[in-house]
């Protein structure tokens, strides 16, 4: 098996590398805690089109770098520069795209959470097919600290933790432990923190070693993809919600308390 720390090519934010028949995706800007840039989402629509059409590529593992975070969501700065109706509309599309992308791709994806999954992180893990956590893991959806709602977790959350569970953690803020999100149903599995990866590997690859069809078939038949109408709607009350003078007085003082 090559070195995790060593991809075997980048793609924007993700660094990819090979296992066999597993590739791992490592959200990589540790130095931000993986937060999310816009350019992420046609990045990672572009490498699972073309891991979808890799015949060598029988399972995925979506992990972040470092041992503080998975994802902690998107770039609060990245709100901020979107001005216009126009911009944030794109903005909200594109994210929705890329959840979408993740959520129908034929080949199954595991996500290996490492730390912190925020905001957009949380989501991210919700598109995936299996999440296993390190025991070290965070998971919370806290967009209305900003004056936002998760455009994509308030579709599919509910659908896998309950609908007063992600109240609770869209309303209130709140925030599941590894051992939480496993009763929630969030996490399937925790594991030591050293032992995630390796994990995450081994089962990426027993998953690989079954039919990549019925994978395909299967995922499709139990995802019952969430319906156009519904992603059309959030994107629409997200960008409402993002130019109301509210929510960018809130980006606003967040951006001004990170800087101090």
């Amino acid at each position: 098996m090559s070195n995790p720390n060593t991809p075997d090519r980048r793609a924007g934010q993700l660094a990819i590398a090979r296992h066999g028949a597993v590739t791992l995706l490592t959200i990589d800007r540790v130095e931000k805690h993986n937060a999310l840039t816009a350019e992420f989402w046609g990045d990672l629509r572009r490498v699972l089109d073309e891991l979808a059409g890799d015949e060598q590529t029988r399972a995925i593992v979506l992990t972040g770098a470092g041992d503080k975070a998975f994802c902690a969501g998107g770039d609060i700065a990245g709100f901020a520069a979107l001005t216009t109706l126009a911009s944030r509309r794109c903005y909200q599309i594109d994210a929705m795209e890329g959840f979408a992308a993740l959520e129908n791709c034929p080949v199954p994806v595991i996500a290996a959470v490492n730390g912190l999954a925020l905001g957009g992180g949380c989501e991210l893990t919700l598109a995936c097919d299996i999440v296993l956590a390190s025991d070290h893991a965070t998971f919370g959806m806290p967009e209305a600290a900003l004056g936002l709602v998760p455009g994509y977790g308030v579709l599919r959350a509910p659908q896998v933790i309950g609908r007063q569970m992600t109240k609770l953690m869209v309303m209130a803020g709140e925030t599941l432990d590894a051992q939480q999100a496993l009763r929630a149903g969030l996490v399937q599995r925790v594991v030591p923190h050293a032992d995630l990866l390796p994990s995450a590997i081994a089962l990426a690859q027993k998953v690989a070693a079954n039919s990549s069809l019925a994978h395909a078939v299967g995922k499709r038949l139990i995802n019952r993809g969430i319906e156009r109408t519904e992603f059309d709607y959030s994107v629409e009350a997200l960008t409402v919600l993002q130019s109301s003078a509210e929510t960018r007085q809130r980006v606003r003082s967040f951006i001004d308390r990170r800087k101090k």
